[in-house]
């Protein structure tokens, strides 16, 4: 790390035992960073945000409840000054963006190495952005623009894009709503929405191109 970054205290969110376990140890490794709490849902890690107030959130997308996007939303809302470094098993440009929206700092792959995670350190706490190389061609490739134009996900909110991957997984509005705190009617508003947006007309078709535009891994699909 840079000097004069000072000590700096982390919080790693993610709902695999071994992926969270293994980001800590890699940390151990970084100069000025102390691990001090971890998590293993969207949920806790706002409780945790609470309790210990980190300096840095390592945050997976893709957990049980209201998953990363949504938890970081709500983190920043209340925590503007944390800076969160998403770490995903997704290679696509469309969580890259929804992430950065939602305010994110960076973008890591799960296949980064301890180098990366240094570098990335390096810039969000000097202020900056930070996106993976790999992912950072793909978004070229498509444009560097939220609204891909290979992807017409690009043109959803980012609750739409939270709404949309819940439902995609295959919870119902009840559940979404319950998830996200708000009621069954405003979920199916945002439902119909979504469908306009996209141009589909049911949860199937949803599905489908949640899939192809990369939103929803598919062996989750339900």
């Amino acid at each position: 790390m840079s000097a004069g970054l000072g000590l700096k205290s982390v919080l790693v969110v993610d709902d695999h035992d071994l992926i969270r376990l293994g980001i800590c140890r890699m940390l151990t490794e970084v100069d000025g960073i102390t691990v001090t709490a971890q998590a293993s849902s969207g949920e806790e890690a706002i409780e945790k945000v609470r309790e210990v107030q980190p300096d840095i959130i390592f945050m997976d997308i893709r957990m049980p409840g209201i998953g990363g996007l949504e938890a970081t939303h709500r983190i920043l809302s209340h925590y503007p000054d944390t800076k969160v470094i998403v770490v995903s098993a997704f290679n696509d440009d469309v969580h890259p963006v929804a992430l950065l929206k939602a305010g994110a700092s960076a973008y890591i792959t799960k296949n980064a190495n301890s180098t990366e995670v240094k570098i990335a350190l390096e810039k969000v706490l000097s202020g900056g952005v930070y996106i993976s190389p790999e992912l950072a061609q793909m978004m070229a490739m498509n444009g560097i623009k939220p609204a891909s134009d290979n992807s017409p996900l690009g043109c959803l909110s980012q609750r739409e894009l939270q709404i949309a991957a819940l439902i995609t997984s295959g919870n119902r509005a009840k559940d979404v709503a319950e998830t996200l705190n708000i009621s069954p009617k405003t979920i199916n508003t945002y439902k119909y929405r979504i469908y306009e947006k996209l141009g589909v007309t049911n949860d199937v078709e949803l599905t489908l191109a949640a899939v192809k535009y990369g939103l929803v891994d598919p062996s989750e699909v339900i």
